[in-house]
């Protein structure tokens, strides 16, 4: 069983202004194949507590895998970056050419992969039928991906 964290990034969610509906997505989708969330957070949009929350998480050997949703002000990918000890293009890609059967607005992502330690990261989009899309691309292929991580 892989546990996974699930960090979504909203001003107005993370102040109580708005519901969670895109991180309750993933949570039932990974839920689904059975996976175990260790960690749920909703959090500010701001790239230093987002990066400080992803690194205790992967640097604690809290979870196998992240997975972010929103981002007000976008500030997502810079963060991941900024605690990438690797990159994983092919993921972000490959979620980003099957969302474009569906918007090709998915061009404008700038949604990243990545691993920490033994963690693997990936950034989704914000909206709930975003994410479930995202999801729908990326599940068959991330049982192996997390098995040689």
């Amino acid at each position: 069983m892989y546990r996974v964290g699930i960090i979504t990034a909203s001003d107005k969610g993370s102040r109580g202004e708005r519901v969670d509906e895109s991180g309750a997505k993933i949570k039932e989708i990974v839920g689904e194949f059975g996976y175990e969330v260790k960690f749920y957070r909703v959090l500010p949009d701001d790239k230093e507590v987002l990066a400080e929350e992803m690194k205790n998480l992967c640097d604690n050997n809290e979870v196998d895998l992240i997975l972010t949703t929103g981002g007000t002000r976008d500030n997502t990918p810079e963060a991941t970056l900024s605690i990438a000890e690797k990159l994983v293009p092919g993921i972000s890609e490959a979620i980003r050419a099957y969302s474009m059967q569906f918007t090709k607005k998915a061009m404008l992502s700038r949604a990243v992969s990545v691993i920490r330690k033994s963690t693997l990261i990936i950034n989704m989009p914000g909206s709930p039928k975003a994410v479930k899309e995202c999801m729908e691309c990326l599940m068959p292929a991330l049982e192996h991906g997390l098995d040689i991580l």
